[in-house]
C-alpha cells in the first residue's frame, strides 16, 4: 500500500511539472499585470502629421535620389528590385515556418519530452512490480516441497522453510483441528486438517522478517519483540494479530501454497494448541 501511495505521489508531481512548463512556455512573450496598468495610465504621444503629397524632401544628389527611387518602387510593388551596383533591397521579415524552432520553444519542448518519458517509463515499472505473478514466485501458486521432505524437517522441531513463497511450513496437531475450526477461516482449515499449516513470514507489526528460535520453540519478531508459537498465534509483543498464513493444497505428494492472498492471523488470546514457551528466548 505505501509503494502504491508513493508511485501515484511521483507521478502526480511529473504532472505538475508538465503542467508548469507548458503554462510558461504560453505564457512567455506576454506583458506582466502591472505593465499593461502603466501603459494603459500613459497617454498616447501624439502622432507626428504626415508630410503632404508632393512634399517629400528631395535628395540632394543623383546618387541618393536613385536609391529614393528605386526604394519608392520597391514599395509600391512588394518585391525587391534590383538597382545595379548601388542597389538597396527593402527587408522581408522571415517566415516562423521557415525560420524553424527558437531556441526558447527546443528547450521547453526538450523539458517536456523528457520529462514525460521518465513518467511514463517509471509508471510501467512500477505497475511491473506491483502485479502479482501469474505462478511459480510469491504472487502466485508455489510448490513448497515433497510432503515427504517437509516431514523430515519437521522431526528435528524446525519449520519447513521456501524462500520463494517466504512461508513457513509448520505442523498442526490433529487434536487441535476442533477447536481451530470456530476461529479460523475455512480455507485455512483444510490445510490444518491435512496437518500442515503455511505462516507468512512477514510480521504483522511492521513487516519485518519473523525468525524461527529454535531454543523457545516460538516465531520471534528481532524488530519490536513480538512473539508467535508454533502455530503463528501471537503470544507477546506489539503484534495487533497472529502471524498471516497461506491456503495449502496438497497435489499428489506435494504441497502447494496460493501465495496471492494472504489471509490474516488470528486474534490477540487465540491459543488452540497451548503450547508454551519451551526453553530461553533469543529475542
Amino acid at each position: 500500500m505505501e509503494i502504491a501511495i508513493a508511485i501515484v505521489a511521483v507521478l502526480g508531481f511529473a504532472v505538475l511539472a508538465l503542467l508548469a512548463t507548458a503554462r510558461s512556455r504560453v505564457g512567455a512573450g506576454r506583458l506582466s499585470r502591472e505593465t499593461r496598468r502603466a501603459d494603459a495610465s500613459e497617454p498616447a504621444p501624439e502622432a507626428e502629421p504626415a508630410p503632404a503629397p508632393g512634399a517629400e524632401l528631395e535628395p540632394t544628389d543623383e546618387a541618393a535620389r536613385a536609391r529614393a527611387d528605386d526604394a519608392r518602387r520597391a514599395a509600391a510593388g512588394g518585391s525587391l528590385v534590383p538597382t545595379g551596383e548601388t542597389g538597396v533591397a527593402r527587408y522581408e521579415p522571415v517566415d516562423e515556418e521557415e525560420l524553424g524552432l527558437t531556441r526558447r520553444m527546443f528547450f521547453n519542448r526538450g523539458i517536456l519530452t523528457v520529462l514525460g518519458t521518465s513518467a511514463g517509463a517509471f509508471g510501467v515499472a512500477s505497475l511491473a512490480f506491483l502485479w502479482p505473478a501469474s505462478g511459480g514466485g510469491f504472487g502466485g501458486v508455489v510448490t513448497v516441497g515433497k510432503i515427504g521432505d517437509i516431514e523430515d524437517k519437521l522431526g528435528d522441531k524446525e519449520p519447513f522453510y521456501n524462500a520463494g513463497a517466504r512461508t513457513y511450513i509448520q505442523e498442526y496437531p490433529a487434536n487441535a483441528v476442533k477447536k481451530a475450526e470456530s476461529i479460523y477461516d475455512p480455507r485455512i482449515l483444510t490445510g490444518m486438517e491435512a496437518g500442515f499449516v503455511a505462516l507468512y513470514q512477514k510480521c504483522p507489526h511492521l513487516g519485518c522478517r519473523v525468525p524461527w528460535c529454535q531454543s523457545s520453540q516460538w516465531f520471534e519478531c528481532p524488530c519490536h519483540g513480538s512473539k508467535y508459537n508454533r502455530v503463528g498465534e501471537k503470544k507477546g509483543g506489539p503484534a495487533p494479530r497472529g502471524m498471516d498464513r497461506f491456503v495449502i493444497t496438497i497435489n499428489g505428494d506435494s504441497l502447494v501454497v496460493d501465495t496471492s492472498e494472504p489471509i490474516q492471523g488470528p486474534p490477540i488470546g487465540v491459543d488452540t494448541t497451548g503450547q508454551g514457551q519451551e526453553g530461553a528466548p533469543c529475542v
